[in-house]
């Protein structure tokens, strides 16, 4: 099951098609949905979870809480939909891809995915580039 939650003025659009493509790309990596919960928040939402869960002073576009189980994908992804609108701007591309950019960057996490190093970052970015492309 996918949820979406709000803790900001911003509504999802299409939550439907979202939900399938999500669910698409879990099966596409072999693994089975659980629950995955999305929770769109504001900056000061996000630097307060920063800060007391990761210890990290900063401000970001996503945390994301993994519980998965193996094949079996779980978690809570908190996304700052100010750092998205920044960030699509910034990388000049449309406030929907980079959201959804952000959105399957928190799944392919759960699937197994790094990004701490830079040939994991390119792999990543390969990955979300793959998924953006299978969204209808």
């Amino acid at each position: 099951m996918i949820t979406f939650n709000y803790e900001t003025n911003f509504i999802l659009e299409d939550e439907v098609s979202v939900q399938k493509w999500i669910h698409q790309i879990i099966s596409n990596y072999n693994c089975e949905l659980g629950e995955v919960n999305y929770i769109f928040c504001d900056d000061d939402y996000l630097h307060k979870l920063n800060i007391e869960f990761l210890n990290h002073d900063t401000l970001t576009d996503i945390i994301s809480f993994d519980n998965s189980l193996g094949k079996l994908i779980n978690g809570d992804i908190y996304i700052s939909i100010e750092r998205v609108a920044d960030n699509a701007t910034d990388f000049k591309v449309s406030f929907k891809e980079e959201l959804r950019r952000v959105m399957i960057h928190g799944v392919l996490h759960y699937i197994g995915f790094k990004d701490k190093l830079e040939t994991e970052q390119l792999e990543m970015t390969k990955q979300e580039n793959l998924a953006l492309t299978l969204f209808k």
